[in-house]
């Protein structure tokens, strides 16, 4: 089902404004879907940096990166299907957009996180959860508007 189509001037149509749009009944569906897959996604995120770094002795910094890449690997594969399903963009395509949104993402996790744990006597997990709303919100939209291009 497509977008509604408001007409300018001279009769030529436009779509909705970015306001509209995100706001929609769509995105708002879109955004329940991405929030209950992030979670999923997150909670592994979570458990493999959990692991890396107490069973394994990994550095914070670097299993945190691994984490990230591996759950948005899951989050990409269940995000085609289910999150922005209905999208005309081809698999490989759409995973080489997705992992480019995804590092943005990633240099926003790092980025945040490295700062939160120098700054602030804070546990590596809660900075973790802190830093994934700011990160995951910001992939949403790059997927929903230009890689999936669903709204």
């Amino acid at each position: 089902m497509g977008s509604p189509v408001a007409t300018g001037e001279a009769g030529i149509a436009r779509s909705p404004g970015w306001r509209v749009r995100l706001l929609s009944r769509k995105a708002v569906a879109m955004l329940f879907r991405n929030t209950v897959v992030s979670c999923l996604c997150f909670a592994f995120d979570l458990a493999l940096l959990w692991m890396l770094v107490r069973l394994l002795g990994m550095a914070k910094i670097p299993a945190a990166a691994l984490g990230f890449i591996a759950a948005n690997s899951i989050h990409y594969a269940l995000g085609r299907a289910w999150i922005f399903r209905g999208t005309e963009r081809g698999v490989s395509a759409g995973y080489i957009y997705f992992l480019a949104n995804a590092a943005v993402g990633l240099a926003v996790t790092v980025s945040l996180y490295a700062l939160m744990l120098a700054c602030l006597p804070i546990n590596y997990l809660v900075a973790r959860i802190f830093v994934s709303a700011v990160a995951g919100l910001a992939v949403f939209l790059l997927n929903a508007v230009l890689n999936f291009r669903r709204l």
